[in-house]
């Protein structure tokens, strides 16, 4: 008899939020994807490729290091650092995408694997102190959730609302 898969509902959100987006972006070209709404803001693609990103170079690390290590030390990630490095800048979006996903079917898939008790098992944040494997899988949620508003403002600004007419007038929009 096969193992039980590890049922969360963090899990449940992390496993749908590909979908989420590909929905969100389903008439988003690659103008509108490229295109900043201010110079202090993100694009659509630079959205794609931070998430891409921080999957790998955060998330999956810090997920390898809670299961394999007794209450290891993360390291922080820092955005606004590779941001200014240009790591989220000039990557084709639909690439980026395609990376993010594949990244994170393939930790769902990791995750639903998993004994119910790992999720207990700890860290230690420099910032934040003591967390647990749920504790991450619940911010990982957050993140994400953050980043599917970042994009429903960016697609409803620079998507739908120029070709809204005088109803333009009604929403005082800053994605």
């Amino acid at each position: 008899m096969p193992p039980q898969e590890l049922e969360h509902p963090a899990l449940d959100q992390l496993a749908a939020t590909p979908e989420i987006l590909r929905i969100l972006m389903a008439g988003v070209t690659d103008e509108i994807a490229v295109r900043k709404p201010a110079p202090d803001r993100w694009s659509i693609a630079e959205v794609l490729e931070h998430l891409s990103h921080v999957e790998g170079h955060m998330f999956r690390i810090r997920l390898d290091q809670i299961l394999s290590f007794d209450n290891p030390v993360l390291d922080p990630y820092d955005e606004k650092e590779f941001e200014a490095a240009g790591a989220y800048s000039g990557n084709d979006p639909e690439e980026s995408f395609a990376h993010w996903e594949e990244q994170r079917e393939a930790a769902v898939e990791m995750i639903r694997m998993l004994d119910p008790t790992r999720l207990r098992r700890t860290a230690r944040h420099p910032e934040f102190g003591v967390i647990t494997l749920e504790n991450m899988l619940n911010s990982w949620v957050c993140h994400d959730l953050g980043h599917v508003r970042q994009i429903a403002e960016l697609v409803r600004a620079l998507a739908f609302l120029p070709e809204a007419g005088p109803f333009q007038a009604a929403y005082d929009l800053k994605p």
